[in-house]
């Protein structure tokens, strides 16, 4: 089966099946578009975090141990910004450091995220086509009893501590989808929508919300397989789990496959889940989700591949 394969993905968990599917498809059929809405600014420079979760993953040169940021890294940069005084809340590696620098010098000469995201990703030898959501800025902010905080405010200074209310996407009324992800949604030979297992609120949503892309979701002719990325009641990484019950919903694959109700239509669950959600017109699928290292994460995307044919 050959036609392009469009991936929908957060950071770490998104960027690990991502890398997988990068194994097995030809790069040319395969285009990841990529959340934004964790972006920010820095010590003046632009971060991109779930961007350069997948990107390194791509490039075989992600962190296996922490998950994120660059393997082999050294931190003499934040020692050093520490020693002055200098804000360490968000830790920057040395080797990332590079990233942030290069994407921050070509955006300040006018080249668009995607255009940069790009020329960055032929560097490092990526094949896949990997994009921004949107060129244009879509920050996430979170409602907390203590008010509305800035998404990195909340997850790495604040360590998720906060209970969350509410989530809104600044400013997405007026974002431009980036073009690749429209023509990707659009192409007649699309095989399949894939929805990384990434954190359904603040990774997938915001890509979601943007104009325009539900609608080409739907009109599609590619069937829409979305993965989890609770198992057993748990989060795999990051703050789903703690989200799910702080706004009212059971920490269980069950609420992930609701809230793609209507979108997906088929939904890989993990088979250590003893019960299988249930989703009326959603086909669920059992597949092992864990992705511990490249046999994992290639197993899982011949799995979601499968189930989109």
């Amino acid at each position: 089966m050959t036609g392009r394969v469009l991936a929908l993905s957060g950071g770490v968990g998104g960027a690990k099946l991502c890398a997988g599917l990068a194994a097995v498809l030809p790069p040319e059929e395969l285009v990841i578009a990529v959340n934004t809405g964790d972006d920010f600014e820095h010590l003046g420079l632009v971060i991109c975090p779930d961007l350069d979760s997948v990107v390194y993953a791509l490039a075989d040169l992600a962190d296996p141990v922490r998950g994120w940021g660059r393997r082999d890294e050294t931190w003499t940069f934040m020692a050093a910004l520490r020693g002055l005084g200098g804000p360490d809340w968000f830790a920057l590696g040395d080797a990332d450091l590079a990233m942030h620098v290069e994407r921050t010098r070509q955006l300040r000469a006018g080249a668009g995220l995607g255009a940069v995201t790009a020329a960055i990703c032929r560097q490092l030898g990526i094949g896949a086509t990997v994009l921004p959501m949107s060129d244009d800025p879509v920050p996430t902010r979170v409602q907390t009893a203590e008010g509305w905080l800035d998404f990195q405010d909340y997850f790495v200074r604040r360590r998720c501590e906060p209970a969350i209310r509410a989530l809104r996407f600044e400013a997405v009324e007026r974002a431009r989808p980036h073009p690749g992800l429209l023509a990707a949604l659009r192409d007649p030979a699309l095989r399949a929508i894939v929805i990384c297992p990434s954190n359904p609120f603040v990774s997938v949503d915001p890509i979601l919300a943007l104009p325009g892309v539900r609608a080409a979701i739907a009109a599609a002719s590619a069937p829409v397989i979305a993965v989890t990325p609770i198992v057993r009641g748990a989060a795999v990484k990051g703050p789903a789990a703690k989200m799910l019950r702080e706004l009212g919903r059971a920490v269980s694959c069950q609420s992930v496959a609701e809230h793609y109700a209507g979108l997906a239509d088929v939904f890989v669950y993990d088979a250590a889940d003893e019960i299988a959600p249930t989703v009326p017109g959603v086909r669920m699928v059992a597949a092992q989700t864990l992705m511990h290292g490249a046999a994992e994460r290639t197993a899982l995307a011949r799995a979601v591949l499968a189930a989109a044919r």
